[in-house]
């Protein structure tokens, strides 16, 4: 089988592993940031082989300055993202942490009491 066999390419920033919905960056983050061996990231996502993990790997090693490219797009897309989050949060995280500043003032002042008749 060709290397490329092993993968979809649906679009130029998403290449999965053919059969599943695993990207080639979630196990390039784990083999290249995390040090993870290919044993640890396929026991890890139980819908790859430990061969669909060597085949990215592999592929990553025959295409270095592209897939690197592509794993660091991919990094700083999930940046940019969780930066619009924080800008503009969803109504359940607003009401979390208004529920959690709250609780915060209760604590505090709840010790100060404390503090003040002991």
């Amino acid at each position: 089988m060709q290397l490329e066999g092993y993968f979809n390419f649906l679009a130029p920033n998403d290449i999965r592993l053919k059969g599943t919905r695993v990207g080639i960056e979630t196990i390039l983050y784990d083999f290249i940031h995390r040090a993870r061996t290919p044993e640890e990231i396929a026991q890890t996502y139980p819908s790859l082989t430990l061969e669909q993990v060597y085949a990215t790997i592999l592929y990553y090693l025959h295409n270095s300055e592209a897939v690197s490219k592509y794993v660091a797009d991919w990094l700083e897309w999930g940046h940019q993202q969780r930066k619009a989050q924080e800008l503009n949060p969803p109504p359940g995280i607003i009401r979390l942490r208004k529920l959690k500043a709250e609780q915060e003032a209760k604590k505090k002042k709840a010790n100060e009491s404390q503090v003040s008749t002991g």
